[in-house]
């Protein structure tokens, strides 16, 4: 059955009807998800895996039957771990229709149907009774609702109601408990992505200064978490000045609340500076005795640097204190964490929190819109004053219709080719010989080989001894739909890799003159000069203000003998993965060429692209 669907499109702005299958928004999805990342999570795989067998025996050394609560199940995958390490039965809890289906099936084909009941609802509709989807409660919760802010995808009400509803008193769960840290530091550029800074201007009459307006000064900024690899941040862009402080933790095995809450903790600023950032993150321990942990902590606090687990579906934490305030080494303050049932959020107090009734108890909400507007990289791209310099640099030489490629709506970096479509509908009210600026756009691309994001695309097969081979062909089916076949966008400063091949320009976009009727096409091959896994092509706009000058949204310089790659902070590469992924053993030796074929289309603003392996090596 097939289904009409509307979208806007993002490059053009109009809104096109499109027919696409009636399971269409379950192919992005699942394409676009992080079942794969969890997946080759080792980390994680053992330590649940641990705590699990620990759970179970102290259950089974009371001589109770071990009855096993896994809501948020995915593939499974800890409901077969669970059986697997002596559970009686195991109540599998996944929402999500399509990924009940596929664990329904992974069960089946690793031999534990008969003890494993997949239940495709949300936790807080389960029954519990002689006619319920569970006959009793159980005596182990085993679960999964963590994201990076460890609360945003509402881990505490479905806790809150497990508990009343569907497992024992004082059961065992896993895991245990949970503790979230924060460290209060200063950072101009992390600070640069929540508030507007004077912009310098170097005019004829001096140097000029445009100053934000105050309601932008005044605004607390957006109430979301900024999540992001804390790991790819250097340290020489951020200040410590707090040590590591544990703000709170959860106890899983005991009745949880979803009700506004603040913490507290007294410290003494290391040296002198500017309160500006609070970097969170979280651990969890699987057992009561606190000997099986899982951290999110960056490099700097982890106990085994050398051993840290690369992940994507848990990171870091940034929260931006509502204004920026002096702090003086050695004189004590307090931070606070404040949560309700969804979201975190930080002040800075002089005095106890118990003493002082003004501690902000409402999630601090944006009342100058610029927040709502624009998103953190954005605002630090106005920021940037190299990039406002070169701006001023080409406005010095010329009369001409002025205008910037930035959207909200964009996603991928050829949307803002939306500027071209303003640009041409304004054609007739552009004088003879009118200038436009920037007077070009071309889209260029580069074969890379990833240090660890090629992990969300890679297949699992087997997974701490389970087959989830289901999983695996669940997403490349998946994958074989139109929209998920896209390139995707991300920024890949937090991603390093290296470059295959040198970057190469693939289609030129001439602003000065309106769209055109006809596509723009462009094919080829290209050779991959280093050795390694080419694991993607990723491509970027590079916007030409005036023939000396241009602006790139990708690779800021050229990459370094080995290949590292600078990648512009302020923005999303497109990441177009190679499927099938290669194979280790045929990338290392003799030329190599990866063949391409792009085209834009001008009436939906569309660009069509395929990148494969031109040779393969017997």
């Amino acid at each position: 059955m097939k289904i009409f669907c509307s979208r806007a499109n993002p490059t053009t702005g109009s809104v096109e009807w499109l027919e696409e299958d009636e399971h269409y928004d379950y192919h992005q999805e699942i394409a676009r998800s992080s079942y794969a990342d969890m997946l080759h999570d080792k980390d994680r795989n053992v330590k649940y895996y641990q705590g699990i067998r620990a759970a179970v025996s102290r259950v089974k050394d009371r001589g109770q039957k071990a009855l096993v609560l896994d809501i948020g199940t995915g593939t499974g995958l800890l409901s077969m771990m669970a059986v697997t390490a002596g559970a009686d039965f195991c109540y599998a809890i996944e929402v999500f229709k399509p990924m009940a289906d596929a664990a329904v099936k992974i069960v089946e084909k690793n031999g534990f149907s008969d003890k494993i009941k997949v239940i495709n609802k949300h936790s807080t509709e389960v029954t519990v009774g002689p006619e319920g989807d569970m006959p009793c409660r159980a005596n182990i919760l085993v679960t999964e609702l963590f994201d990076t802010e460890l609360i945003g995808e509402g881990a505490l009400p479905s806790y809150e109601h497990a508990h009343r509803h569907l497992v024992e008193e004082n059961c065992e769960a896993v895991p245990h408990r949970a503790t979230v840290y924060a460290q209060l530091v200063e950072s101009g550029r992390m600070w640069s992505w929540n508030k507007l800074f004077p912009i310098h201007v170097q005019t004829s009459l001096g140097e000029q200064v445009i100053v934000p307006p105050v309601d932008v000064e005044s605004c607390p900024g957006a109430p979301s978490v900024c999540d992001i690899q804390l790991n790819q941040v250097s340290p020489a862009d951020f200040t410590v000045l707090s040590d590591v402080l544990p703000m709170f933790s959860i106890d899983f095995s005991k009745q949880v609340s979803s009700s506004a809450a603040c913490h507290s903790r007294r410290f003494e600023p290391l040296t002198s500076g500017r309160a500006q950032v609070v970097l969170s993150w979280w651990d969890i321990e699987m057992d009561p005795e606190g000997k099986i942990k899982c951290t999110m902590a960056p490099f700097w606090a982890h106990s085994d640097p050398e051993e840290m687990q690369w992940r994507d579906h848990w990171m870091q934490c940034v929260y931006f204190l509502p204004q920026e305030e002096p702090v003086v080494q050695g004189s004590a303050l307090y931070l606070v964490a404040h949560h309700d049932d969804y979201c975190v959020w930080y002040s800075l107090q002089r005095t106890s929190p118990e003493k002082n009734e003004r501690v902000r108890q409402m999630r601090p909400v944006c009342d100058c819109q610029a927040h709502l507007l624009w998103n953190r990289p954005r605002f630090g791209e106005i920021n940037d004053q190299d990039r406002t310099d070169r701006y001023v640099q080409a406005l010095r030489t010329v009369s001409l219709l002025l205008g910037e490629p930035f959207f909200t709506t964009s996603l991928l970096p050829w949307h803002n080719l939306y500027f071209w479509y303003v640009r041409t509908a304004v054609d007739q009210h552009l004088g003879p010989g009118a200038m436009v600026m920037p007077q070009a756009a071309s889209l260029h691309a580069v074969v890379v080989e990833f240090r660890d994001l090629w992990r969300i695309r890679s297949p699992c097969g087997d997974c701490e001894g389970f087959d989830v081979h289901i999983m695996d062909d669940m997403i490349k089916r998946a994958l074989d739909f139109r929209e998920s076949r896209e390139a995707e966008p991300h920024p890949l400063w937090e991603y390093p890799c290296r470059s295959l091949s040198e970057p190469w320009q693939i289609l030129t976009f001439d602003f000065q003159q309106p769209v055109p009727l006809q596509p723009l096409c462009a094919e080829g091959t290209v050779e991959l000069r280093r050795p390694g896994q080419s694991h993607a092509a990723v491509l970027w706009m590079e916007y030409h203000l005036t023939p000396e000058c241009t602006l790139s949204t990708g690779l800021l310089e050229p990459a370094d003998p080995e290949g590292g790659c600078c990648w512009n902070p302020h923005c999303k590469q497109a990441v177009y993965f190679f499927s099938p992924a290669p194979d280790p053993r045929a990338l290392l030796g003799g030329p190599r060429t990866v063949s391409y074929a792009v085209e834009f289309h001008p009436d939906t603003g569309d660009i069509i692209m395929e990148f494969r392996h031109a040779d393969t090596p017997d």
